[in-house]
């Protein structure tokens, strides 16, 4: 045949191989590679014929399922980053018919978290990926390694932030123009991705190379993230419980930051963080928000949020103060009415901590992983502050799929009256009768009729309304092209799902209809770090990479606190 310099039974695997020949290389026996058979105590039928093949490990090479117990492999610490880059060996796990031959993929563990893709759909995936695989492989050919880095830049919103940048990188202190007295700070939210949500779900990452999987290669990319972007305040999530009590709490604190962590519910090893720079902020509350109820069978899901109210250490009236929240709401596509609700609960929360004196909210700002696409029935709740959503199915309120599989129809109300919200996203207050003459107090407001039919019309409002108004920091599309931005990519995907919302000073963006203005101080947004496209992020490889050991992007914004 045309590779008749193989051995016969090499050759009746070529069918399902995508490879390109050097002839001048040559992965022998003796070979490190074939030391690694050798440590594994496994030699292939043909293991004794020195093979004229050359292998871009570069381009994520994984040992095919028939070369034996490759997980001793992964846990030793072989390297393959000097082997020959020209070349390309490659064996699609769908083309391998045996099914003693097919690697097992680790299953989620996450319950109620079934949304696993047909066998057809799999397939699919896991083809239109080879081929992408193959492509990225055969650019890297023309244009050397894909060790480079993802170039994002910093958007300026004024030529006043710019300065202030400058400044504050010289190390001056931040002065106040105007009448306004003006306090700059800069929020990140990043989802740093758990190690055992990683693992459990391993099927995502099938196009990194596996070393750089690990937790004691990812963490440290990650902290040197932290260090360069230099945020005063961090929200993160997919903190690992046992990480962060090891590594990353110490690690931030030498960085000069507050630590406040809420991890999951249940036997979920992960959680939120937020964390501050004291010399910043000081903390005036922490408020943990858990979205399971044992007594509501809705919420069975382990997912938390974190509220801090955080008091500026400058330029700010001895009562200013700013409410930071950071969620990870549910992931299932389907679940749309959980999601609705763990985000009340998270909105009812921050009404509770963010009242001033005079009635009004202080400056807020929601960070997290929404679980949500930018044009969403759940997106547009946040930024418009109203939802009616009768008629809509479960499968359609996050926009995660094109073709939802949830098809059935929010119930209204969505949550029980017991949860003790009520649909404008606050804490209902519980009125308890008082003993002395309660029965003639409560038969005098017995109500009629008309009252009753009223009082029940309310209760069945399909309408949720929140009280903030709320921006988003980025636009999600490229203005020039309308090319989507991209804060997470994996093998099956590359989506917008992460956000920064928050409350606008009046000046600093357009009223949204049906939002009651209730800020007469607010945030003014100077300044965010450019977001990506997917086609950017497939240049080096999508996430994780060798520089950016996350599936997700950290999103990164400069806020000016404007008093009157």
């Amino acid at each position: 045949g045309r590779h008749s310099m193989l051995p016969r039974h090499v050759q009746r695997l070529g069918r399902d191989w995508i490879t390109h020949w050097n002839g001048s290389q040559i992965l022998a026996l003796n070979s490190p590679v074939s030391s690694c058979m050798r440590w594994a105590r496994h030699y292939p039928s043909w293991a004794s014929f020195p093979l004229p093949i050359s292998a871009d490990f570069s381009a994520n090479w994984r040992f095919p399922p028939f070369l034996g117990p490759w997980r001793q492999f992964l846990n030793s610490n072989w390297h393959l980053d000097n082997y020959t880059q020209s070349c390309c060996f490659h064996l699609p796990n769908p083309s391998m018919k045996s099914e003693g031959e097919e690697p097992l993929t680790k299953k989620r563990k996450l319950s109620g978290q079934d949304n696993a893709s047909t066998p057809e759909q799999q397939t699919d995936l896991s083809d239109q990926k080879e081929v992408s695989c193959l492509s990225v492989a055969q650019n890297e050919e023309k244009h050397g390694s894909k060790k480079g880095t993802i170039k994002r830049h910093w958007e300026y919103f004024c030529q006043q932030s710019k300065t202030m940048k400058i400044a504050k990188n010289k190390g001056s202190d931040q002065s106040s123009t105007g009448s306004e007295a003006a306090f700059d700070f800069t929020v990140m939210s990043y989802n740093i991705l758990s190690q055992n949500l990683l693992e459990d779900n391993s099927h995502l990452y099938r196009h990194c190379r596996q070393r750089l999987l690990i937790w004691t290669y990812r963490f440290p990319n990650i902290l040197q993230e932290i260090k360069e972007l230099d945020a005063d305040v961090l929200c993160l999530q997919e903190v690992q419980e046992d990480h962060y009590r090891t590594e990353i709490k110490s690690s931030l604190e030498s960085l000069g930051y507050h630590c406040e962590y809420k991890m999951r519910t249940g036997r979920k090893p992960d959680g939120c963080a937020i964390c501050f720079k004291t010399s910043k902020f000081s903390l005036i509350s922490s408020n943990p928000v858990e979205f399971f109820r044992r007594d509501i069978p809705l919420l069975d899901r382990d997912n938390v949020g974190l509220v801090l109210l955080l008091q500026p250490r400058f330029h700010c009236k001895a009562n200013a103060a700013i409410c930071i929240a950071n969620t990870h709401l549910l992931y299932n596509p389907r679940r749309g009415d959980i999601k609705l609700t763990q985000l009340a609960m998270l909105l009812a929360e921050i009404a509770s901590v963010a009242p001033q004196k005079d009635g009004s909210f202080c400056p807020i700002i929601i960070c997290g992983d929404f679980n949500s696409v930018p044009g969403s029935p759940l997106y547009r709740f946040i930024k418009e502050g109203k939802l009616n959503y009768e008629g809509l199915a479960i499968g359609k309120v996050s926009g995660q799929e094109q073709f939802p599989r949830g098809q059935r129809i929010l119930s209204i109300p969505i949550w029980p009256k017991k949860l003790g919200i009520s649909q404008n996203c606050v804490y209902e207050i519980k009125q308890q009768p008082k003993e002395e003459n309660a029965g003639e107090k409560l038969e005098a407001a017995k109500p009629d009729n008309t009252q009753k039919i009223a009082i029940a019309s309310e209760k069945l409002s399909s309408k949720l309304r929140h009280h903030f108004k709320l921006s988003s920091v980025y636009s999600h599309y490229f203005p020039e092209t309308g090319i989507p931005e991209v804060t997470t990519c994996h093998s099956r995907s590359a989506v917008t799902v992460d956000y920064i919302f928050y409350s606008a000073a009046n000046d600093d963006t357009v009223d949204q209809p049906g939002v009651e203005d209730s800020f007469c101080e607010g945030l003014k947004l100077l300044g965010r770090l450019a977001l990506v496209t997917e086609k950017d992020l497939w240049t080096v490889n999508g996430l994780p990479n060798e520089k950016n050991s996350s599936d997700h992007l950290p999103l990164l914004a400069e806020f000016r606190l404007i008093e009157r």
